[in-house]
């Protein structure tokens, strides 16, 4: 076995024994600081044997399709972890429609006792980010979000169409600056990114996409 290899198995065996209950991916803030840093140090590593250096110019087919959030540090994933009203976030998935430079994230979130369930959804547009590299690393792209869908399903048992969705919002674009993800390692069935600000995500290919999207 090849060290990216090992080093990607390493990774996804320590991404598995800190799955918790909930379908959800993990935050750093619910792990010891000891391991966040081991997860974080196994990333680099990972990352620095990354087979598509130049994601945006030679693997753009293999960011297409449906993406499983497992891992992430960004502050509003974490957020995610404190909803109303006891909601407790599942599966997030991002979806990528290169072809035309779209994607939306999509998060189930669900009550405990099945009193509740719906989503929350965030569509957005991308571009290559414009680097003032020389020559430009074809891994970083623009993000313009553009909507946000607020989703109830069912309420105890019960089919709700009219709340789906019950509301519809522009989604927020900082002021000051333009969003950016760094697509740090990419292969057939693992993708790591890097927020503008630092931020980690970690993604699997997924062949599931939740029929909660197709209504909308």
């Amino acid at each position: 076995m090849n060290n990216r290899l090992f080093l990607k198995e390493k990774l996804q065996a320590s991404l598995e024994k800190i799955q918790t209950n909930s379908d959800g991916p993990v935050t750093n803030l619910q792990l010891e600081e000891t391991l966040a840093a081991e997860l974080e140090q196994l990333t680099t590593e990972l990352e620095s044997v990354n087979p598509n250096l130049y994601p945006l110019l030679h693997a753009t087919a293999l960011l297409d399709g449906v993406w499983q959030l497992q891992y992430s540090t960004a502050r509003e994933i974490r957020s995610l972890a404190s909803l109303p009203l006891g909601l407790k976030v599942g599966k997030v998935f991002q979806v990528i429609d290169v072809a035309n430079k779209s994607f939306f994230n999509i998060a189930n979130v669900k009550h405990p006792l099945g009193l509740i369930s719906g989503y929350v959804k965030v569509t957005a547009s991308f571009e290559p980010a414009k680097e003032d590299i020389s020559p430009p690393a074809h891994k970083r792209i623009n993000v313009y979000f553009d909507k946000r869908y607020l989703a109830i399903e069912k309420i105890v048992g019960i089919n709700t169409p009219q709340l789906n969705p019950f509301k519809v919002v522009p989604a927020n674009n900082p002021r000051d600056r333009i969003p950016t993800l760094d697509i740090t390692y990419l292969d057939e069935t693992l993708r790591i990114g890097r927020g503008g600000d630092g931020s980690l995500f970690i993604l699997n290919k997924s062949n599931e996409l939740p029929d909660f999207t197709s209504s909308i």
